[in-house]
């Protein structure tokens, strides 16, 4: 069968396809593409034309934006020395007043006037042990959240914290970090600021006794230190404390009322289950220990605060839900907010800072410069990423060839399948990431000539892959592992539906020796230990040694440092797996992109390098069943003692079914049989794997190394590299060429400290380069600081961006802290590959969403540059859709197809969805192909069509882009586009208020206002100053244009003046010049516009006038606009009496202040006529007050004042000019 219009793919790949389309799955499959054929009459020649109408009147008025940024100075505090370097807060969070100061600190004189704690830091211990004086209904003590940005000074803030406590004679405390290296940082800034005397213990050293028992040093007082992952650490042992959390409770007493500090507190998240996900064990011993200790007081700490509303879930000392708020329950609260969108979520940090329960500063940016830097991918490259898709498209059809002949059931199908999408994710992530190698290297190098030093950002080390190579080939190696053919690999030795010949020869009874009895579970080490016995790997002398040096240390915490949330691994893998076997492949494979089937809490693609770890320290017995073999021996021997059943027929769309139907996604669609299958099919089904193995092997030889080695070898190996990460080995090039694995623990440097001093190398110059990973990418601080001996600037390049806004933040805030001397570089490596966006996408949606929540105004987080990749939103989705159906032929595409794509571009998207699973047969009507369930899932998307053909992937990107420009465009038309937060008086206009109804309204923790304001914003141009303006024109093209037919008896007059040269696209039928050539437009109602237009779109509708022409114009509609909206003017009627659009001075009715607790009734008020989102906005008056709060439509004004007059404290109203 030949495939029509593949003409721009590669031959290869064009023969590959074809052949496996051709076979078995793909003959149907082969056959239904056949559907695409037809020509639908609106892809007719002609179509896409749009005829120049009349222009509609869209307000387009106040979607500017200010700054987003302003100067932060504590605005209510007198005391101590001013922070080394410049601070700024939300513009947003800075319009909100914070609480009046009544507490008096008792920390001593040295401390505050000798600036050990800067202004910045004194003011956040003063809001704390403010907030901790109330107490909320429900009797706990509130607490407090730190938000502030990395490298502000967190570390510093908390140890005020505890050393202002303990000197009120709170002498116990408890801080809970992500790694056990803080814990010196933790003994470094109590030391700072004067409180050295304060001793920290760590509580993984504790032994399971009383922390205050001879056994563990009668601990009576001090700071307990530990990580999330020791939080949750428990002993098989029998004594009568077995876990951590019972130690710690005991030792804190039940009426303790010292501090609990939540460091980095975002690695808490996900107590909420989302979708399948059960609620991490971190999370909920988070929230017991909370719930234990009522009276205790909670700190929350973290620059991330919470990506998502969902991740705040464990904060219940806020205040914001539960007895006494307008939420009952979490659950409650966070439907309403996201209902509402991110502009609540913005209303939530504002309301939070006006309790007094939240702080938020960031360092300013100034002087730092982002850079994106697309990789050209070269043409070897191409052709290794091609083979490799139409190998995974072989791959995927062997598997469900496989699955049918060995006829394997529902459940491991879908395990099969989530294993498969999720590796094939992994493999092109991988392959994303090592094009990029090169050109990292380049600039390494680059910026090291130039005096400074660099950083790389990376997030997965590979070990497991490197680990699973060294096992396969006795410890030998004979060139860097691929990290890409390891996961491909992998998958198909474990996870391949072929059984292994002899166990399951052995099991039918085939040969004569019995089957050997599987080993029993052996029991499960102790939490903070290791499992002595548990290696069951062939390791080198090398490894042996480094075994045996960890079991001197007895377990230390290095373990649990370099594991990090291990522990919780461990906790959850039972879960998992059984999660993992009724969940979705897509759930599984697509939420999170190195998931399958570990905790969603870890980061995905270290959750493969924690693997490791328990490869070689968990019992083995409880791993093996996460194989797919392992089930298919249970299935075969639970079949092979089950009785032959009745023949069966099946039948189908009236005919009988001959053979097995099966569909795309390897799910048989006939009836269970409960016999093993004959011993051919085994047969088959085991040389598909060998075949499938082989074509790996020889796929392999291309395939590029292990990333992190590479970088290490060309940036002048160990000895110039700093390495700071969480693996125990490497892989290295000796000098005579020979390729080893060693450990990276050296002789006098245990591997428990190796990451600190690596660091230290790394600070005083010894090393140029520093590689850090998740691992080490949490309070380590590699700033050119005042106080190392390199002070060179750092250059930060980033070659994978973090799945998670958390973990970026953190990244990028190692290079970028306080009292540094100059700025770092940050430098984004993206691969011009289309589905590598795909990842900078995510992250700029998560920082988005990120920094509404974390410091009030979505827009603060997001890396200026990246926003340009930001697709996962709704408008995203609402393209996807537009787009998938478009390919499948359901609907009128919204952009036309390139027309420089040679063949039907339809067609071959579709032939190539096929391959990775977007496009199945339908299960509703066999033989007919149909969007994949899950079709509009943007994460889907954007993961599967990076196992799509390099031209095809960048074309389809291409042409989703487009798509979704225009959906943009449409919700920009209909007045729909959500911008997050609105600005008025942005773009020159003018604001003032009128009036300002005052409700003082009680909360959780004390009183808070609530106001409505009434202001008038006034942006018409006067013709006087239209000609001001006029006198900067420079050009002929510059100046008055008047339309060209007149309505309604009237013409319009606009000022167009010249703007900086824009980026424009190209169309062949408009000359490039005026295309490209863009202008400023100025109306007389509306002032100047938002949106840059063209000359050849000003041409259309308007023609060149002189002023004399266009003054008459001008005054009319100017005048007119004071009173009569836009529709009145040029049609002479409008429905809408209340009709605002396009007038020149217009009245907007705001909400603002403490929005929380009269949630409910604005979403009454609101209901009645709202579209949807609370509309944000944020408007600074002529009189220089800053007001930001949600827009009231004016038909609900008097209802909303009446709902909030009923129950406040007092109610009080101010005019400030009439409302004429």
């Amino acid at each position: 069968m030949e495939m029509v219009g593949m003409q721009g793919m590669n031959s290869y790949l064009l023969q590959n396809l074809n052949q496996i389309l051709a076979s078995g799955m793909g003959g149907p499959l082969a056959g239904m593409l056949g559907q695409f054929a037809a020509v639908p009459p609106w892809a007719q020649k002609g179509a896409w034309d749009k005829p120049a109408g009349d222009e509609e009147e869209v307000d387009d008025d106040e979607m500017g934006v200010a700054e987003t940024y302003a100067d932060y100075m504590p605005p209510k505090l007198r005391l101590g020395r001013k922070h080394p370097d410049p601070v700024v807060e939300t513009a947003s969070l800075s319009s909100v007043e914070p609480v009046d100061v009544t507490y008096s600190l008792g920390l001593p004189d040295e401390t505050v006037r000798g600036g050990l704690l800067s202004a910045l830091q004194l003011e956040a211990v003063v809001y704390a042990a403010q907030a901790h004086e109330h107490l909320l209904p429900d009797g706990s003590r509130a607490g407090f959240l730190v938000g502030d940005g990395a490298g502000v000074g967190k570390g510093r803030t908390i140890a005020g914290i505890i050393f202002e406590n303990h000197l009120r004679g709170r002498k116990r405390a408890l801080w809970v970090s992500v790694s056990n290296d803080l814990k010196y940082d933790a003994e470094r800034d109590l030391r700072d600021i004067g409180a050295g005397k304060i001793e920290v213990h760590s509580l993984s050293k504790f032994k399971y006794a009383k922390i205050s028992s001879a056994a563990n040093g009668h601990v009576k007082k001090g700071v307990v230190f530990s990580t999330y992952s020791a939080l949750i650490g428990e002993t098989q042992a029998s004594t009568k404390y077995r876990s951590r959390l019972k130690q710690l409770l005991q030792w804190c007493g039940e009426d303790f009322d010292g501090v609990i500090v939540f460091d980095e507190c975002h690695k808490a998240k996900n107590l909420c289950p989302v979708g399948s996900g059960k609620a991490t064990k971190t999370g909920l011993t988070a929230l017991e220990l909370q719930n234990k200790l009522p009276k205790a007081r909670v700190v929350y700490a973290s620059a991330t605060g919470a990506s998502e509303p969902r991740n705040m879930a464990y904060m219940v000392r806020l205040g914001i839900w539960g007895e006494g708020t307008p939420f009952p329950t979490f659950m409650d609260f966070i439907n309403a907010v996201e209902k509402r969108g991110v502009g609540a979520m913005e209303i939530v940090a504002m309301d939070m800072k006006l309790r007094g329960m939240y702080i938020a500063r960031q360092l300013s940016f100034h002087g730092v410069s982002f850079k994106i830097e697309e990789v050209p991918l070269s043409d070897s490259f191409r052709d290794t990423y091609d083979k490799a898709v139409a190998l995974w498209v072989e791959a995927m059809q062997r598997f469900t060839e496989a699955a049918e002949l060995i006829d394997a059931e529902p459940r491991m199908k879908k395990t099969m399948w989530g294993q498969f999408w999720s590796a094939h994710q992994r493999f092109f992530k991988y392959l994303c990431i090592a094009a990029k190698v090169n050109q990292a290297v380049v600039l390494a190098r680059e910026a090291v000539k130039c005096g400074k030093c660099v950083v790389i950002g990376l997030q997965s080390t590979g070990e497991a892959r490197t680990l699973d190579q060294l096992e396969r080939d006795d410890g030998e190696l004979s060139d860097f592992v691929s990290t890409a053919k390891g996961v491909l690999q992998t998958l198909v030795e474990k996870h391949f539906p072929a059984p292994d010949r002899e166990r399951i020869n052995r099991l039918l009874g085939l040969e004569a020796k019995a089957k050997a009895a599987p080993a029993a579970p052996a029991a499960a080490p102790p939490r903070n230990g290791l499992d002595d016995g548990a290696a069951k790997r062939k390791l080198t002398a090398r490894q042996q040694v480094n075994a045996a040096a960890k079991r001197l240390r007895g377990g230390s915490s290095s373990d649990e440092f370099i594991r990090s949330d291990d522990e919780l691994d461990a906790e959850l893998e039972a879960e998992r797996e059984a999660e993992a076997d009724s969940a979705d492949d897509s759930e599984l494979s697509d939420s999170n992109p190195f998931r399958a089937g570990s905790d969603s809490d870890d980061d995905p693609w270290v959750g493969r390098k924690k693997k490791v770890a328990k490869k070689k320290k968990a019992p083995a017995a409880k791993k093996a069943k996460a194989s797919t073999q392992d089930k298919i021996e249970t299935m075969f021997s639970r079949k092979s003692l089950a009785p032959a059943p009745a023949p069966l027929t099946v039948a189908a769309a009236g005919r009988s079914l001959a053979g097995t139907p099966v569909g795309t996604n390897g799910l048989y669609l006939g009836p269970s049989r409960a016999v093993a299958p004959a011993r051919s099919a085994i047969e088959r089904a085991c040389s598909m794997k060998e075949q499938l193995l082989a074509a790996v092997e020889r796929l392999g030889r291309r395939l590029p190394p292990n990333t992190l080695d590479q970088l290490v070898d060309e940036l002048g190996g160990t000895d110039n590299v700093a390495e700071m990460t969480g693996r125990k080995g490497r892989v290295v090039q000796t000098e005579d060429g020979q390729i080893q694995y060693e450990s990276r623990s050296e002789a006098d440097v245990p591997l428990e400290t190796l990451n600190l001093t690596e660091k230290q190398r790394f600070m005083d110059g010894e090393k140029d380069v520093a590689i850090i990973s998740e691992a080490a990418s949490s309070g380590i601080s590699l700033q050119s600081d005042r106080r190392a001996r390199n002070q060179r600037r750092r250059v930060h390049i980033t070659l994978e961006l973090p799945w998670s806004a958390d973990r970026a933040v953190q990244q990028f805030g190692r290079t970028h802290r306080s009292n540094q001397v100059n700025a770092p570089e940050y430098v984004f490596l993206i691969s011009d590959l289309a589905g590598e966006r795909r990842f900078a996408s995510t992250v700029a949606k998560r920082l988005e969403s990120l920094g509404a929540l974390t410091h009030g105004d979505r827009r603060a987080t997001e890396s200026r540059d990246l926003s340009q990749f930001n697709v996962d939103n709704k408008y995203g989705r609402t393209a996807l859709e537009a787009v998938m159906k478009a390919i499948m032929k359901y609907e009128a595409p919204l952009v036309p197809p390139p027309a420089d794509y040679a063949g039907d571009f339809f067609q071959d998207v579709a032939a190539a969805l096929v391959g990775v699973g977007l496009i199945v047969n339908s299960d509703a009507a066999p033989g007919v192909l149909a969007l994949d369930k899950d079709y509009n899932n943007m994460s889907k998307f954007l993961n599967r069509i990076l196992g799509m053909p390099v031209e095809l992937q960048n074309r389809l990107f291409k042409y989703f882009t487009d798509t979704l420009a225009a959906v943009m465009d449409q919700a920009r038309r209909s007045g729909r586009f959500d911008l997050g937060i609105l600005d008025l008086g942005s773009a020159g206009e003018s604001v003032r208020r009128v009036r300002c109804v005052r409700f003082l309204r009680r909360h959780a923790t004390g009183q808070a206002p609530v106001e409505l304001h009434t202001v008038h914003s006034e942006r018409g141009l006067e013709w006087s100053l239209a000609l001001e303006k006029l006198s900067e024109a420079s050009s002929a093209e510059e100046g008055f244009y008047v339309s060209r037919t007149p309505r309604n008896g009237k013409l319009t007059a606009v000022l167009c003046l010249a703007a900086a040269p824009a980026r424009a696209e190209r169309r062949e039928r408009d000359r490039p010049a005026k295309k490209e050539r863009m202008f400023h437009v100025h109306k007389p109602n509306t002032g100047l516009q938002l949106r840059l237009e063209s000359l050849a779109d000003i041409e259309k509708k308007y023609k060149r006038a002189e002023p004399d022409d266009a003054e008459a114009a001008w005054r009319a509609q100017h005048a007119a606009s004071l009173r009569t909206c836009a529709h009145a003017y040029w049609r002479a009627a409008c429905r809408d009496p209340h009709c605002e659009v396009g007038l020149r001075r217009r009245t907007h009715h705001v909400l603002a202040g403490s929005l929380l607790a009269v949630w409910a009734r604005v979403e009454q008020a609101l209901a009645a006529r709202s579209a949807g989102k609370m509309q944000v906005v944020r408007l600074k008056t002529d009189d220089g007050l800053k007001i930001v709060g949600t827009l009231i439509p004016k038909n609900c004004v008097d209802t909303l004042k009446e709902a909030l007059s009923v129950d406040a404290v007092s109610v009080s109203e101010q005019t400030f000019e009439s409302e004429r």
